[in-house]
């Protein structure tokens, strides 16, 4: 989640991946039964929710005491750290009081007293925020002759904050006074609750319809069932699925339009607040990420889609397709198996540790660590939080992960994809202090995508029949679809909407949908005769949680491509790659990541990347091309 960039270096990383954030993560569907409990072991953090709330009041009595170091920082390099240790103190704690609030109201979604406690974690990191809004305009007074000064003097102050007093520095032009501060600071609660609402209405309060399937079966489409049944080979049963579930949020397009605009306004506002040209200045900035990162991929997925059109085609071409492509053909296997492949939990776990066996031992006995600790709550239930995600901000404590466990390559992808970001978590713990422990999404994303891509190639090597490695090949490109060219997609609509609102237009529920409409039909290929999109379709955009995350969808891309150059050189180069890539996780967020994928070896606003990914999409699809003859 994110904080202001100004006590953001202090803030523990959640990593979080929820319904239909990219192919393989977050598809789960209920085929297991539902169990009745979480499987986690929430003691770990706090032994009851009596003693979560005796120490919220001791957090809080640290919060509240924070003003009494303003004034104190220019005194000696002694007394800043004393200041910045009292900050970084109160942050660690309300991370950990966080991480328990939020895991047990995603427990169930229908538990008030959980979402209260949610609410007033939330409440205790707008506190902060607000107590320590003094902080960045004392440090900025100070002079930076001054600071460096101090962090010769004190081992101990440049050990764990020269990171955050240069990104101070950095701040400068982007930091108010106090008084600016800490009404940005006092706002933060307000400015999340569009999250916070649409949180609620899609996994708690919409009225999903019951549908009758081709087989007699009666349904509740909610949205597990809804990524369990759009993969059906029954074509009429796909388009029954989408016809029900989109109509059911077109009947809240209205509501979700005004929702998200609440947010798109809420980020404009304070990117104006703060002196950045735009919301993605301002959105790119806490990760100095230049913008011409985010430039050159969407420009870099726009040259590729010729080869999406080429994997369309072929999807047509091997679901034997008369007509036209509809956008409900999109999830089906191209290689329906008459028994598909199966993967209890045990097994997931068994398959992710031979899959990643190539980064080493180190990170091979860390799985197994958590493997054998109750860190998990991996099966569906009623009223539990959809999708999956991994939360490491309890420093002190290991991550946990949510899953909705599906025993099928979706469910294991998602099961290797949620412990590569806990395993990065624990790498990054051992080797930073607290306050160099908050690593980027832009990293966290590579060290997850890696997994899924490690466990492709594997289970494609050890097919033991061509039917079966088509199977897996078929997966791997539906999971380039997903996570690269659908995911810059999503980038580009959240430019757009921003910069609607940043020109003074206006935005409705029925405006996002065109707009998102157009660029559905520009990547599928409407023009070109690749799909045709059913505008009835185009109210998709209201079902994805990530655009309340403020560009936080790109990084999906991007990770998706530096994941496909670190794993090709793994498996290429063997132990030093994955050196080098282990070194990019310990890192945390030590230092900037467009600078650590730099000293990886990578440069992400370089198009070579990402021309090599694209690359290797047709490489797949030509490996299919040459399994299947007959069936051209």
């Amino acid at each position: 989640m994110a904080f202001s960039f100004s006590t953001r270096m202090f803030v523990g990383a959640l990593v979080m991946v929820q319904a239909v954030s990219h192919a393989g993560v977050c598809d789960a569907a209920p085929a297991v039964k539902p169990t009745g409990k979480p499987m986690w072991d929430l003691s770990e953090l706090y032994s009851s929710a009596d003693f979560w709330s005796a120490e919220y009041g001791r957090v809080k009595g640290e919060v509240q005491r924070l003003e009494n170091y303003r004034g104190t920082l220019g005194t000696s390099a002694a007394a800043m750290l004393d200041a910045l240790k009292a900050v970084s103190a109160a942050n660690k704690g309300a991370g950990r009081l966080f991480t328990y609030a939020g895991l047990k109201a995603d427990e169930d979604l229908t538990n008030a007293v959980n979402q209260e406690r949610k609410q007033q974690a939330g409440a205790l990191m707008t506190m902060i925020a607000e107590n320590s809004a003094w902080l960045s305009p004392e440090i900025l007074s100070l002079g930076e002759a001054r600071i460096q000064d101090f962090l010769g003097e004190n081992r101990a102050l440049a050990a764990d904050y020269d990171f955050f007093l240069k990104n101070v520095l950095r701040a400068a032009p982007h930091t108010l006074g106090v008084e600016a501060e800490s009404v940005l600071a006092a706002a933060g609660d307000v400015l999340q609750q569009p999250d916070y609402v649409y949180t609620q209405l899609a996994n708690s309060d919409l009225p999903y319809p019951a549908v009758t399937l081709f087989d007699g079966s009666s349904i509740r489409l909610d949205q597990p069932a809804y990524e369990k049944y759009r993969q059906s080979a029954n074509r009429a049963d796909r388009k029954l699925v989408f016809d029900r579930f989109w109509g059911t949020w077109k009947q809240y397009e209205s509501t979700e339009g005004a929702v998200l605009t609440g947010k798109i306004m809420g980020n404009v506002f304070v990117a104006k607040a703060r002196k950045f040209p735009g919301a993605l200045a301002a959105a790119l900035f806490p990760d100095r990420m230049p913008e011409e990162v985010y430039r050159t991929l969407v420009a870099q997925a726009t040259e590729g889609v010729p080869t999406l059109h080429r994997y369309l085609r072929m999807r047509k071409r091997l679901l034997g397709i008369e007509g036209d492509l509809q956008y409900y053909d999109i999830y089906p296997s191209m290689f329906p198996v008459k028994h598909p492949p199966a993967f209890t939990l045990d097994e997931s776990q068994q398959l992710t540790l031979a899959a990643i066996a190539p980064y080493g031992s180190e990170y091979t006995n860390l799985l197994r660590q958590g493997f054998a600790g109750k860190w998990m709550d991996p099966f569906p239930r009623p009223h539990k939080a959809s999708g999956a995600y991994m939360n490491g901000s309890a420093y002190d404590v290991h991550p946990y992960l949510l899953l909705n466990h599906n025993e099928d390559y979706s469910g294991l992808s998602t099961f290797a994809h949620e412990w590569g970001h806990a395993v990065h978590t624990l790498l990054t713990k051992q080797a930073q202090p607290y306050e160099k422990s908050n690593y980027s999404t832009f990293i966290a994303e590579s060290a997850s995508i890696a997994n899924e891509m490690l466990l492709n190639d594997y289970m494609v090597a050890r097919a033991k029949t061509s039917e079966e490695k088509l199977y897996y090949l078929g997966e791997g490109l539906e999971s380039i679809r997903g996570t690269f060219f659908r995911q810059v997609m999503f980038a580009e609509f959240e430019l757009a909407i921003h910069q609607e609102i940043e020109e003074g237009r206006t935005l409705s529920g029925a405006r996002l949908t065109d707009m998102y409409c157009a660029l559905l039909k520009k990547y599928y290929g409407e023009a070109e005769g690749v799909m045709k999109i059913d505008p009835a379709y185009c109210i998709e955009w209201a079902f994805v949680p990530h655009f309340f995350y403020n560009f936080y969808v790109y990084q999906y891309a991007t990770s998706m491509v530096g994941a496909a150059q670190f794993t090709a050189a793994i498996e290429r180069e063997g132990k030093s790659a994955a050196d080098r890539f282990m070194e990019m996780l310990r890192a945390g967020g030590s230092d900037y990541p467009y600078e650590l994928y730099k000293r990886a070896g990578i440069d992400m606003a370089d198009p070579a990347p990402y021309r090599a990914l694209i690359a290797r999409m047709n490489r797949l699809m030509d490996e299919i091309d040459s399994l299947t003859p007959l069936r051209h």
